[in-house]
């Protein structure tokens, strides 16, 4: 099929190349880093389906609420070096994992392929986020996403089959352990299809309008390969407990990871929220009343404060929050309405409390929570007030009590993005254009000899080159270097990006040594791949699939 090569794929998409393989508009980093200054882009478009076209990442923390992986890589023990080197550049909730990483607690991390060509090295990067999550000690989970495959684009089944097959052994031969994690199609897992099902509920139409852009000409096949997907990056909770989950994936993916948590979060029987008074209040209102309060009652939560609403109320009105909190909130219309609430509350008692809201919960598990809530609590036709408990704390009780009366209990998923790989001919990698990518598949002369044709970040002249110095953040063979060439040899990297900026090496010289790392790398990782085919036959995971289908673009 003429389409771009897929990056790493979440469950559900195929992330794709793109021409910007930087970051954000920084200058770069003298570490063997990978950081590049794009053009910014007006617009940015993420589709799991599309050509991404990423110009700037940093316009993605902005529009997207991604935040930069760089606040929280200090919590993580002994990073991978793919997140040392700036190519992990941003996350959600990452710090979640980290934190039960460090204290040997339970967590996973899932990604998913579409079977739609070769496997090639943007999703060795997919591959090995997996791998190292798995080695740091969580559970491991690798998908097919076949039914997305067939249904988004097209591809028969025996195709399927083949590239399946191919995907899962270049996994195992990285290092996957199939005995300690778990591989699957989407296919044959009978509790992601019932688990869809039931997130299908509280999804819309209108959503994925929204979201993906669906109208009336999307298939109906397609929009349910969706609520497959979110059920993928949702399954690794419903085996033994609910537990912080990685998902790691391109950018373009994104669209995948926000829907599944909104509906993580809609399927969930209570929904806990801090409270001060009888009346609610939105996150930004309920930060400016937590300053009232705080100013009043120096924080105390003490039954016998007397601190009012009215009280509040004069003292916002007033308050004006530091610069830091004015960044995404739009504080004029939150200070208002929580003038206008405290205002009404008059003389009412201002005192903090957790609020369990009854959401999806069965009588007898709103019941059961009434019971479960020690302390002092105030029972309301439709949620619980507890004077008592932290939020910690009533998270964690609230999830007890949903997972005793059979409801999911499920945790928001995390996620991690990778930049994109520039193709070796520049622009992005297609799998049209095969001098642009290097598939796991290929011979490793053929491996050889497309990195030895490489457009590189050099100068015109050798003179111009011993003068200026290379552009290494420009150059598609030194991110070879960095993605994957030198592995967890971080002096390696920063030798050939000193070197290169420094006009010390040579591109012809560069791409010689690359070209060698590459044949070296092709012949050990098919060596393995061979290794792997008595294993995978040995797994329960049908790779001959009897499916029938129409066999073309739907």
């Amino acid at each position: 099929m003429d389409e771009d090569t897929p990056e790493g794929a979440t469950p559900g998409g195929d992330g794709r190349e793109s021409a910007a393989a930087g970051g954000p508009s920084t200058p770069p980093r003298t570490d063997g880093g990978t950081e590049r200054a794009d053009e910014p882009t007006e617009d940015v478009a993420l589709d799991p389906w599309g050509s991404a076209s990423v110009g700037d990442y940093a316009d993605l923390f902005a529009e997207f609420g991604i935040e930069a992986f760089d606040e929280v890589d200090d919590e993580v023990p002994d990073p991978h070096y793919l997140m040392r080197r700036g190519v992990i550049f941003g996350h959600r909730e990452y710090d979640a994992v980290a934190e039960a990483m460090a204290n040997d607690e339970p967590f996973a991390a899932l990604s998913g392929f579409m079977p739609t060509g070769d496997p090639h090295i943007g999703h060795k990067l997919v591959f090995d986020e997996i791998i190292w999550h798995q080695e740091m000690g969580g559970d491991a989970f690798g998908l097919i996403a076949d039914l997305e495959a067939h249904s988004a684009r097209g591809m028969s089944w025996d195709e399927i089959d083949e590239h399946a097959r191919n995907y899962l052994l270049s996994l195992l031969a990285l290092g996957f352990d199939a005995e300690d994690g778990e591989l699957y199609r989407q296919s044959d897992n009978r509790e992601v299809q019932d688990l869809g099902f039931e997130l299908g509920s509280k999804a819309n139409f209108s959503e994925f309008e929204a979201i993906y852009g669906f109208d009336g000409e999307t298939n109906i096949s397609h929009m349910q390969s969706v609520i497959t997907q979110t059920a993928d990056i949702l399954y690794p909770q419903l085996v033994d407990e609910p537990k912080p989950t990685v998902i790691p994936v391109g950018p373009d993916q994104d669209p995948h990871v926000r829907l599944t948590r909104d509906l993580a979060t809609r399927v969930r029987y209570f929904k806990v929220t801090e409270a001060f008074a009888s009346f609610e209040l939105g996150d930004d209102e309920r930060q400016l009343v937590r300053a009232a309060y705080d100013a009043l009652a120096g924080g105390s939560a003490d039954a016998d404060s007397d601190v009012r609403c009215e009280d509040a109320a004069e003292w916002l009105a007033d308050y004006e929050p530091p610069e830091s909190d004015r960044e995404s909130v739009d504080l004029a219309a939150a200070k208002s309405s929580a003038l206008d609430k405290l205002e009404a509350g008059g003389k009412e008692p201002l005192r903090p409390r957790v609020r369990f809201f009854d959401r999806n919960a069965t009588d007898e598990a709103f019941e059961a929570l009434i019971d479960a809530v020690d302390g002092e609590k105030r029972v309301f036709e439709g949620h619980v007030d507890a004077f008592d408990l932290t939020r910690g704390e009533a998270e964690s009780l609230a999830r007890e009590v949903e997972i005793d009366h059979d409801g999911f209990g499920f945790r928001q998923p995390s996620s991690i993005y990778h930049r994109f790989m520039t193709g070796l001919t520049g622009g992005k990698m297609s799998s049209s254009v095969p001098a642009s990518h290097i598939s796991l598949l290929d011979d490793p002369e053929d491996g050889y000899d497309k990195v030895k044709a490489a457009t590189t970040g050099g100068r015109d002249t050798a003179e111009k080159q011993r003068e200026l110095g290379g552009e290494a953040d420009e150059c598609p063979v030194y991110e070879l270097y960095a993605y994957l060439l030198a592995g967890d040899d971080d002096e390696l990297t920063k030798t050939v990006y000193s070197e290169c900026v420094n006009g010390e090496r040579l591109c012809g010289g560069c791409k010689e040594q690359a070209a060698e790392l590459m044949r070296e790398f092709l012949e050990d990782h098919q060596e393995k791949r061979a290794e792997a085919e008595e294993l995978l036959d040995d797994l329960d995971i049908d790779l001959d699939s009897d499916r029938r289908g129409t066999g073309g673009e739907h």
